[in-house]
């Protein structure tokens, strides 16, 4: 099944962690479709960033999580992909082009 690249990549993921992970090792992360794979992954960074090169790709799947609000009301948020995306040395993304 083939998907253009901007299904694939849903979002990046702005933390402190995933800063440190910038800074540190050159890595990104991103909220990535629950279909997708390290190659899909890999060659949707490739095409979004024609400037960089991916040298490995580490995907986890993050668990649906559930909560209780006010005794009855029970709130599932659900499942998601994450991926790991780390780039060749001296490469780097922007991604906050134009704000």
């Amino acid at each position: 099944m083939r998907m253009h690249w901007r299904e694939i990549i849903r979002r990046p993921v702005v933390t402190e962690k995933s800063g440190y992970l910038v800074d540190l090792y050159n890595q990104y992360t991103f909220v990535v479709d629950s279909r997708a794979n390290k190659m899909q992954v890999k060659q949707a960074v490739e095409l979004a960033w024609p400037e960089v090169s991916v040298e490995k790709v580490r995907i986890a799947n993050m668990p649906a999580k559930r909560a209780r609000r006010w005794r009855r009301i029970a709130v599932r948020k659900s499942g998601w992909k994450k991926a790991m995306v780390t780039l060749a040395p001296g490469d780097s993304i922007d991604l906050f082009e134009g704000v």
